[in-house]
């Protein structure tokens, strides 16, 4: 990927351009030191000076689009004032005195309700949209060159010398602050989607820091001072401008493109909404224009890339094909994988099979597609207008789900993820709850995953079986976890994690954590067996390869795909026998499952079997598996299930062995195996629920009764449960005898009515 320059060959403004920013509807304003203002389209060419300005501008800031209400455009200016003009030039609010000395920085919050403004005195203004002053949250003393809002609008980022600081709007809050450059910091910005901060300053340096202000990037030092930085909406890419020089980055800090156009200190930067172009405030008066080409995706044996604005260039390795596809508008997004490639223009839609690239499925769309998210059967485009819409690969719409307070603009592909029955989205509002809703209807569905902390990846496994529909989530403490899509169990499957996948044709999930791969082989562990877990996990050191801060871009079939923090590829390899597990348990082929761990003679690999055959209920594949990996006490836990005459009886001492007390429950009394139901709960010491079982069906009150007795007798303790002192005085006799009676009998129906255990 790189940056393709544009400047015009005659400068519209005659002095230094201080400031742009593009519209919602893709125009460009630029502000200079000789009072003019230019819209500018996309292709680079000015379309007119709508006004004129009575005192030079520092900075500008387009009030946040798509909340039905007109943009307007906040105007810093060099007097001490700053204004709030609309898209011709009416003054709409002026507030003449806001600062002593200029006004250097402004910026709208994101919710449009709010304006933060730093001054060169030193003091931090927050305003209403209507003009009144609401806070002087700070007081430096010194000038404030940058000032940036968190993603939730209640945090305000500012610099001050060499210094950032965050405070919060609301009183009584702890602020952070830490020293970011050795000179001046001059430019901030802060991304809703990643919530990472960038810093440029007079160091030549520039910078990355989460929320904390923990450095988690530090470039080199350039030959100039770094003048200006910009994240891109998604917050993948960021620019950061100084003398003659424009840099592409990803967010980790590595460098895509270099280039250098005649502008003189690029003072400002901006991206367009739909994250496709750029626009730089040059210092000899130029405005430069930039564009993301040769941008590349691959799958299996199919690359692409972006070669033009509107020509993707497709070469298939293997069936050796070379395809030229050209669109007749500017190509926003594209996605590729499960056998698809999904691009977006400002108009159109279109759906090309990896198996064909003639005749592809195309669709008209109102807005630019600000992500594209794939699934085996379907895939998601998310825009600022429609939200989340959710398509089959034919086109059809199937859903659009929706809630109270979703924000489109600050979803990225790690907050959304979908799968064949099920979309999981982050809840940008509240981090620490991700909502879950059927694909088909778009309805919410009947729980939402509920974490501690908050949420900053999330990813649904793509297996076919919906009952097997797990959540793996990656929270702030970079900690791995692992849930049911279907309830709240989390499980925390590893610390310090850089990245996570899923495989797309299994139920593997691989992590990178502290220099290490690890590989989940059969992550139904957690709900079949915990004691397992560890055993079915392959645990590779690739430090060497990988670095710290690496990106997982892809994990198919036995390759994982990793993205360095420099921006190289590596490829890892795992084991290819679990995915031949996976295919002989998935069609029942337990002996050959058995002959596959036999030639391979693997431990993880027998684990993975062990897990795999006590979930589909094949004891004895489970008991082999089981005494390969030296695990007595469960072969004979096997064999006593095994002995069990029913196989209702079975089934809910498995669903009670795997910790799922009320399926086990279920099971055996839609069987009418209540003495069996009764017993369960008297052995988990539920005493009251195994009395409103007896009651219910008006069967063994007695035997609870004595059972309880005997447990007090043993304990020597006195009766403290109401309902079994109201038992107790009604005078419900206990009768061993009776009670051994009927109990045999139960055993005995039971045995009649059911048959013992055989080899599937």
């Amino acid at each position: 990927m790189r940056l393709k320059i544009k400047q015009q060959e005659k400068r519209k403004h005659s002095e230094m351009v201080t400031a742009v920013g593009w519209t919602s509807s893709n125009q460009l304003y630029s502000c200079s030191d000789d009072n003019s203002v230019y819209v500018w389209d996309m292709n680079g060419e000015a379309e007119s000076s709508p006004f004129t300005l009575d005192t030079p501008v520092t900075s500008m800031s387009w009030q946040p689009a798509a909340r039905g209400i007109s943009e307007t455009l906040a105007l810093s200016c060099t007097d001490g004032s700053f204004k709030i003009v609309n898209r011709s030039g009416r003054v709409e609010k002026q507030i003449t005195k806001a600062h002593e000395g200029a006004v250097i920085c402004i910026k709208w919050s994101h919710d449009s309700s709010t304006i933060a403004t730093g001054g060169e005195e030193g003091d931090v203004k927050i305003w209403a949209k209507t003009g009144i002053l609401r806070s002087t949250l700070a007081q430096n003393g010194k000038a404030v060159f940058a000032v940036a809002w968190s993603p939730n609008s209640e945090q305000l980022l500012f610099a001050s010398h060499r210094h950032i600081t965050i405070k919060y709007i609301q009183a009584g809050q702890k602020q952070i602050q830490w020293k970011a450059h050795e000179g001046c910091v001059l430019a901030v910005d802060w991304n809703p989607t990643n919530n990472l901060i960038i810093s440029g300053g007079e160091d030549c340096k520039y910078k990355i820091w989460d929320c904390f202000g923990r450095n988690l990037y530090s470039a080199s030092p350039y030959e100039y001072v770094i003048t200006s930085v910009a994240w891109s909406p998604n917050g993948q890419l960021f620019t950061v401008g100084a003398y003659d020089m424009i840099r592409l980055c990803e967010k980790t800090g590595w460098t895509y493109s270099f280039v250098k156009p005649n502008s003189g200190s690029i003072m400002n930067l901006s991206w367009s909404l739909d994250g496709t172009m750029l626009a730089g405030a040059g210092g000899n008066g130029s405005v430069v224009f930039g564009y993301l080409v040769d941008k590349k995706a691959s799958w299996e044996n199919v690359e692409i890339q972006l070669k033009e604005d509107n020509k993707i260039h497709v070469i298939d390795v293997i069936h050796e094909i070379t395809e030229e596809l050209e669109f007749m508008d500017r190509v926003i997004n594209f996605s590729l994988g499960f056998g698809h490639l999904v691009v977006t223009t400002s108009s159109q839609c279109f759906i090309y099979s990896v198996q064909n690239w003639q005749s592809p499925s195309r669709m008209d769309i109102r807005e630019s597609a600000s992500l594209i998210v794939l699934s085996s059967k379907y895939f998601s485009i998310v825009d600022i207008s429609n939200g989340i819409q959710i398509f089959n690969y034919e086109g059809k719409q199937m859903s659009n789900p929706k809630f109270s307070g979703l924000r489109v603009e600050f979803l990225s592909s790690g907050l959304v993820s979908i799968s064949n029955e099920l979309v999981s989205v982050v809840d940008t509002s509240n981090g620490k709850i991700v909502r879950l809703f059927e694909l088909i209807s778009g309805k919410p569905s009947s729980h939402n995953a509920e974490h501690t902390q908050e949420v900053i990846e999330v990813a649904l496994n793509q297996t076919e079986h919906a009952a097997e529909r797990k959540l793996c989530i990656l929270d702030s403490n970079r900690d791995l976890f692992l849930t049911s899509a279907h309830r709240n169990d989390f499980v925390k499957l590893c610390s310090m994690v850089d990245s996570f996948r899923w495989n797309e044709s299994n139920d593997m999930l691989a992590a990178i954590s502290d220099g290490k791969l690890y590989v989940w082989y059969y992550p139904n562990v957690v709900y079949v067996d915990k004691d397992l877990l560890i055993l079915s996990r392959a645990m590779k050191d690739v430090s060497n390869e990988v670095g710290k801060m690496c990106i997982i871009d892809s994990f198919t079939g036995s390759l994982v795909t990793v993205r360095r923090v420099d921006g190289r590829i590596v490829t890892l390899n795992i084991s290819p026998y679990p995915a031949l597990l996976y295919e002989t348990s998935d069609r029942g082929q337990w002996a050959k499952a058995i002959k596959l761990c036999r030639f391979v003679k693997d431990r993880v690999l027998w684990a993975c079997l062990a897990a795999m055959a006590l979930y589909a209920r094949e004891l004895n594949t489970a008991e082999i598996a089981l005494a390969a990996i030296d695990e007595v006490d469960k072969i004979q836990f096997i064999n006593y299930v095994k002995m069990i005459p029913s196989e209702a009886g079975r089934n809910a001492e498995l669903a009670l062995f795997s910790k799922r007390l009320q399926e086990a429950e279920q099971i055996l009394l839609q069987s009418k195996l209540y003495y069996r139901a009764i017993k369960m709960n008297i052995k988990l010491y539920k005493w009251e629920r195994a009395l409103d079982i007896a009651f219910a069906n008006k069967k063994h009150v007695d035997t609870v009764l004595g059972y309880r007795k005997r447990y007090l007798e043993k304990i020597q303790r006195e009766e403290s449960m109401d309902k079994f002192i109201k038992l107790m005085d009604g005078g419900i006799e206990v009768n061993w005898v009776a009670i051994k009676t009927k109990i045999k009998q139960e055993k005995e129906a039971e045995a009649l009515s059911g048959k013992p255990y055989e080899a599937q």
